[in-house]
């Protein structure tokens, strides 16, 4: 079987993409597999982490060509600006709204109340490696490691906002330069198309991506976790699904968008990034059908790589959520006053998690180290889970990005939406 060349490349066939479906059929054959046979579902752990690894070694090129690219052929860097701060203004309002709701919802059904663990009884060998991370984690030190150490260690290390402050100042130094820059500029675009077409092979790849994390997720932790926990699950899994419906969906629709063909657009990523629980694995693709869209190259470049830090929705309600259980599970008193104070902490902590698998619950552990009045400790309580709450935090945060990308390209003015319409249009008639 051929590799067939990227869509809209020359020669490249017009029949419907069945990616969806091959990943789909992955997740659910990782499930069965960790489920009917554990060892197996543990051994091909691998697949999924490699497919990961291939997407990972790939975002920092496509991040800095495409940012760069955008800028110097924009010139207007007033206006790179203006999108930048409307971008952290949707930003901040957004993962409030989705705080405060994890802290109401968590309230009203208190998952963890009649537990009544004691901290002292739990083996914390589990989350200790959790825990040291997430003592490192302060706002200071966020801020201090967005700026490399060298050039090429924002690369090596692939620090998405490293990359992206590296890709700024470079497009903005091309944009100075004029005409002088063209060059550069026909040669970073080129070598973005490269890459992207690299990112299509890859993605070929996502079945077996999806299999052997699903397979290892099952594998290891069982479903009984689901049982024991599953009221915590529930909880998550169910306010994560009135945020996407109620909030994104209105937020979508105000600005134009039909919410149900934005989500059918983009089900391929959304499969991918639920299929290896880590939002990471489909940024190239959500970056690639943004531009398609008709969303301007700068405005992609930008807001994209800056959501997948600053924009993190289903992220915020996890940290609410489990933060609470945990208190609960350990008759730990909570007043409002306390839980107030909880929430301003965590819309600093809740900016430094990446879209990679297990952040979240690194995050946790610092929010609940700055804190020191929830212990730690109980962490211990729902580990066991937390890869199971990855997949709802995971669909949560890429479904967040997708709409507000679109939102502040409208916002922008630099939205074709004809072109938009058209293609959410045919899309939904393939």
């Amino acid at each position: 079987m051929h590799p067939e060349p990227p869509a809209g490349a020359p020669g490249a066939p017009k029949k419907r993409d069945y990616l969806y479906l091959q990943v789909i059929v992955g997740i659910v054959a990782g499930v069965l597999v960790g489920w009917l046979q554990p060892k197996w579902g543990m051994a091909v752990e691998p697949l999924g982490t490699g497919f990961i690894k291939l997407i990972k070694m790939l975002i920092a090129p496509i991040i800095f060509t495409t940012v760069v690219a955008g800028i110097a052929g924009m010139g207007d860097l007033k206006r790179l600006g203006r999108v930048g701060m409307k971008a952290l203004i949707y930003f901040e309002i957004v993962t409030t709204i989705a705080l405060i709701i994890g802290l109401v919802v968590g309230n009203v059904f208190a998952p963890g109340e009649g537990m009544h663990v004691k901290p002292e009884s739990l083996d914390t060998k589990s989350i200790a490696a959790y825990v040291k991370q997430g003592e490192t984690q302060s706002t200071v030190a966020f801020l201090m490691n967005i700026v490399p150490k060298t050039f090429v260690g924002a690369f090596a290390e692939g620090e998405i906002l490293q990359v992206l402050l590296l890709a700024l100042l470079f497009g903005a130094a091309l944009a100075r330069l004029g005409g002088r820059a063209q060059p550069v500029i026909n040669l970073i675009n080129e070598v973005a198309r490269v890459i992207f077409g690299i990112v299509w092979i890859v993605t070929r790849l996502a079945p077996l991506g999806a299999f052997g994390a699903m397979g290892f997720t099952i594998g290891k932790y069982g479903l009984g976790a689901l049982v024991s926990l599953g009221k915590l699950l529930a909880t998550v899994y169910v306010t994560c699904g009135l945020f996407i419906v109620l909030v994104l969906g209105v937020i979508a629709y105000a600005s134009g968008f039909n919410f149900w063909k934005v989500l059918r657009y983009v089900k391929e990523e959304i499969l991918i990034a639920v299929g290896t629980s880590s939002s990471e694995a489909a940024l190239p693709g959500l970056m690639d059908k943004m531009e398609k869209i008709g969303c301007a190259k700068p405005v992609v470049g930008v807001v994209v790589p800056a959501g997948y830090s600053f924009n993190l929705d289903g992220t915020c309600i996890y940290l609410t959520c489990a933060a609470l259980f945990v208190a609960q599970a350990t008759d730990t008193a909570l007043p409002l006053a306390q839980q107030i104070g909880l929430l301003v902490v965590m819309l600093l902590t809740s900016k430094g998690a990446a879209g990679i698998t297990g952040s979240g619950f690194i995050v946790l552990a610092a929010t609940l180290e700055t804190t020191g009045k929830i212990p730690v400790a109980g962490l211990a309580i729902i580990f066991g889970i937390d890869r199971f709450m990855s997949e709802i935090r995971t669909l949560t945060n890429f479904i967040g990005n997708t709409i507000g990308t679109l939102v502040i390209a409208k916002w922008d003015g630099a939205l074709d939406e004809a072109k938009a319409a058209e293609i959410l249009r045919k899309r939904n008639q393939a």
